[in-house]
């Protein structure tokens, strides 16, 4: 029974991913490490999204906007070798209720309040930064990312695109960091395999339903992720 609900879990995280780009794996994560515990969630679930990432990068590439593909990647890269050091030194506990709650007042601000700011350069670089911070230290940057990806990628295409090929770079180099931790064992290897089928059937799923929802829609449903993920970070 855990590893089907573990499974449904893949499911429904992917088509998430498959559909918005980000915040599939930080909507898996809780229910996956009550599931099948925490070093095994975070290996199989960054391998999935790996997965998922790098097929609609390669599927979609001629929506990839290089030059944000490549500022955020490299902001991230920095950010996420800080948070991975920020971990191993700070109580992860405390850091996850902050960004909770910051995610949730983002979500509330975009979903209630309609006038637009524009952030300063500078902030916007900090919050690349503190995505791959977050990203680094619980695999959950997406949320953060998003604060700076929906002023500066406004098709939903686009959107999808270049936050998945930089998913797919930076959940590369994750995995590799997991590998030499002994992390890809005889344990995770095979949830890995299984996974698969449900991985397939969400990123389809997920592909179909980005066609078919419109701009506005598309803005709406990123924002309620927002919300949902920094509620299940909460109440973790």
């Amino acid at each position: 029974m855990q590893e089907f609900l573990f499974l449904l879990v893949v499911l429904i995280g992917n088509t998430v991913e498959s559909m918005t780009g980000f915040a599939g794996t930080l909507l898996a994560m809780p229910a996956s490490v009550l599931l099948i515990g925490v070093d095994e969630a975070k290996t199989v679930l960054n391998v999935m999204a790996l997965i998922c990432c790098l097929w609609i990068a390669l599927r979609h590439r001629k929506h990839i906007n290089g030059k944000e593909f490549r500022k955020i990647t490299g902001y991230m890269f920095l950010g996420m070798i800080a948070g991975v050091v920020i971990y191993d030194t700070l109580p992860s506990a405390f850091l996850l209720k902050i960004y909770a709650v910051l995610i949730i007042a983002i979500a509330l601000k975009k979903m209630f309040v309609k006038k637009n700011v524009t952030l300063p350069g500078l902030l916007l670089i900090v919050t690349i930064l503190g995505a791959g911070v977050i990203h680094g230290m619980f695999l959950s940057g997406g949320s953060l990312l998003v604060i700076y990806a929906v002023m500066v990628l406004r098709d939903k295409s686009e959107f999808r695109a270049t936050l998945a090929a930089v998913w797919a770079v930076l959940d590369f180099f994750l995995f590799l960091n997991q590998a030499r931790l002994g992390h890809v064992n005889s344990d995770t290897l095979p949830l890995i395999l299984i996974a698969l089928v449900p991985l397939a059937l969400g990123i389809a799923l997920g592909n179909r339903l980005h066609h078919k929802i419109n701009q506005n829609h598309f803005l709406l449903v990123t924002y309620i992720l927002l919300f949902i993920s920094g509620v299940s970070l909460l109440v973790k």
